[in-house]
């Protein structure tokens, strides 16, 4: 599962009716803007649209996360969702160079999943601070959940 795709039946209950989505998602990731502007995003039959400018290629991605980790979404597309006035595509090899990907399971916490990526129980605030926006209380992660595990240098 890459970072688009989701799981439609959980995440975290942000809209009700599909038609408030759009404005219900906005407002979300504006509370805790990751580093995003001009965002526009649209939502058709659990896929979400998004298109913006984004800061950094970390601020898109948690743009992504943030949209993809609702209850109701599927699948990110997120094509015009530029950074710093760059098509996504020229983007798309740093990211994968940066970070991972990881879905929380039943029974996960930050420190299973850090002592799992980087050998050390104690690391997890790297896990919590590249996923601040997407992840509001370290302690409150749910199954289903996509977040990002940066690559120690």
């Amino acid at each position: 599962m890459g970072l688009f795709d989701f799981v439609k039946d959980i995440g975290k209950k942000i809209f009700g009716k599909e038609d408030e989505a759009p404005a219900a998602l906005k407002q979300h990731i504006e509370k805790n803007n990751p580093g995003v502007q001009n965002l526009q995003i649209d939502v058709k039959e659990g896929v979400a649209t998004v298109k913006g400018e984004a800061a950094s290629p970390a601020a898109r991605e948690k743009v992504i996360l943030m949209i993809g980790n609702a209850l109701g979404i599927r699948e990110v597309k997120a094509d015009a969702l530029t950074v710093a006035g760059q098509p996504a595509a020229a983007v798309a090899e740093t990211e994968a160079e940066a970070v991972e990907y990881y879905i929380i399971e039943k029974g996960d916490t930050l420190s299973k999943i850090a002592k799992h990526f980087y050998g050390d129980a104690d690391k997890y605030p790297l896990i919590f601070e590249a996923n601040r926006e997407v992840i509001e209380d370290p302690d409150l992660i749910f199954p289903g959940q996509k977040i990002r595990i940066p690559k120690q240098s």
